[in-house]
């Protein structure tokens, strides 16, 4: 296996005959993340929520790669009907992804609920890739080397899942419930794990986060004082998205990778750095919380996709 310490996308293997599914593709992690998958002759379903967006990013990628295989595809995570077309769309037109990357994310803003009623980071960061997943693990099944990246974030260690009030309705807190749905990724991260490994399916669920990377997650929905630090006076210290993608992009592509893994950046403080594996909290890989997770994942996301 590749060395982790100086691993770049230099390291990644040819990824020609391979789909992948990157969900936020238009800017950000998922733009860097796409535009080194493309790179190494992967087909790429650019998964957005704004079709414009999207085509303008695919048309940036392929200003630099002509010849990149591209294909920009409309996901609402926030809405469980989008998630149900957008899989019946690759069904129809024989698209199998290989590789899911649960990318997308929305980061304190303040509070709001989707029509359904779910606190929109919840929704977005977390239920809409849970029925994601549930929706295309028939088809990754069949993949080649499959997996699912969830991406999720150092804040997973220092958050708790408040499962009596998920929608914020008694106490909301932009960045405490952001730290939740990065929780809810750790959770149902593993807890995929454990479940498609007791099922014997050939598809590998494996975690990553990029540390402090400068994108618009931390200019575009947070308010106040996060807003303030992590969009303006602490953005010097921050990687470059490009860099902040090599986690994800290795726990997709590298051989040796497991399930159940972690990946994040290896300098200090796991901020910044070459990929290398790290450690779950160990409420992520709690089995109580897992099981409960996802019965309430399920409650949550039933009927629609």
């Amino acid at each position: 296996m590749t060395s982790q310490k100086h691993w770049t996308t230099d390291q990644m293997p040819e990824q020609h005959g391979r789909t992948f599914v990157v969900t936020g593709a238009n800017s950000g992690l998922g733009l860097a993340t796409t535009r080194a998958l493309a790179a190494k002759g992967a087909h790429v379903v650019l998964a957005v929520r704004d079709e414009l967006r999207g085509r303008q990013a695919a048309a940036r990628v392929r200003a630099g790669q002509p010849g990149a295989r591209l294909d920009v595809r409309r996901l609402d995570l926030a809405d469980l009907a989008s998630i149900r077309a957008f899989a019946a769309g690759l069904r129809r037109d024989g698209i199998r992804p290989d590789v899911l990357i649960n990318n997308a994310g929305v980061m304190a803003p303040p509070r709001t609920l989707t029509a359904r009623g779910d606190e929109v980071q919840f929704a977005v960061n977390h239920l809409g890739h849970f029925a994601l997943t549930e929706v295309l693990l028939g088809l990754l099944a069949g993949g080649d080397d499959p997996r699912v990246v969830t991406v999720t974030s150092t804040n997973h260690r220092r958050a708790r899942i408040a499962f009596d009030d998920l929608s914020g309705e008694r106490s909301y807190s932009p960045m405490g419930h952001y730290d939740q749905s990065k929780l809810a990724n750790a959770v149902f991260g593993w807890e995929l794990h454990r479940r498609l490994t007791a099922a014997g399916s050939p598809v590998r669920s494996v975690l990553a986060h990029p540390g402090y990377a400068a994108t618009n997650l931390q200019s575009g929905d947070p308010v106040g004082r996060v807003r303030f630090l992590f969009g303006g006076l602490l953005l010097p210290l921050a990687q470059s998205a490009d860099r902040g993608a090599l986690p994800q992009l290795y726990a997709a592509t590298a051989p040796g990778v497991r399930g159940g893994e972690l990946y994040g950046p290896g300098g200090a403080g796991e901020l910044r750095g070459a990929p290398k594996r790290v450690r779950l909290a160990p409420r992520a890989t709690d089995a109580e919380t897992g099981d409960r997770l996802w019965r309430v994942s399920e409650r949550l996301t039933a009927g629609d996709a």
